[in-house]
């Protein structure tokens, strides 16, 4: 019984280390971020990993158009929001979602889920709360690393997500 609980004891030990070695492997090839927005009583934080081009063709290759993107690398991607707002033009209350997004040629769809927690390829969709249309865009100059910003708009703010060429941007306004 003792020999039985140190092999036990072992092999969990040596998983924990593989686990803690990957985990570490990953978020080197894709760091950790946040981005926030905190101004006129609307704060909102976005939770993130950074991907980098390294050469390759982002949309329409390492994302494919017409299909669910998990936003960033690693775990999902998880937005956090301290009050009601209206995303695109339609309501969502305050909380935490995984974001997700549907990327196309002519215009992104935005997806609120209500799962979160989850790894970045573990989608869903029957957990959706919310799908709004964004718009996306040419964006100058490339953007090596994909990252997360807020600008300051109107009764709110601007989430722009940005690689490679492209920006797609969701309005967000307090409700």
């Amino acid at each position: 019984m003792k020999r039985l609980l140190i092999i036990v004891g072992i092999i969990a030990a040596i998983a924990l280390v593989g686990f803690f070695t990957l985990r570490s492997w990953t978020k080197s090839s894709s760091p950790e971020a946040i981005a926030q927005i905190d101004q006129n009583g609307l704060k909102i934080t976005v939770d993130y990993c950074q991907p980098y081009k390294k050469g390759r063709k982002i949309f329409g290759g390492l994302v494919p158009y017409g299909q669910v993107w998990r936003t960033g690398a690693n775990e999902a991607t998880v937005i956090d929001f301290d009050q009601n707002v209206i995303v695109s033009g339609q309501p969502l209350d305050k909380g935490e979602y995984s974001l997700w997004t549907i990327p196309s040629q002519n215009g992104w769809i935005a997806i609120f889920n209500g799962e979160t927690g989850q790894w970045g390829t573990n989608y869903d969709q029957t957990k959706d709360v919310l799908r709004v249309p964004i718009v996306s865009q040419k964006h100058s100059p490339m953007a090596e690393q994909f990252y997360i910003s807020f600008r300051p708009a109107a009764n709110g703010a601007e989430m722009a997500l940005i690689w490679d060429e492209t920006e797609a941007v969701v309005p967000i306004q307090r409700r």
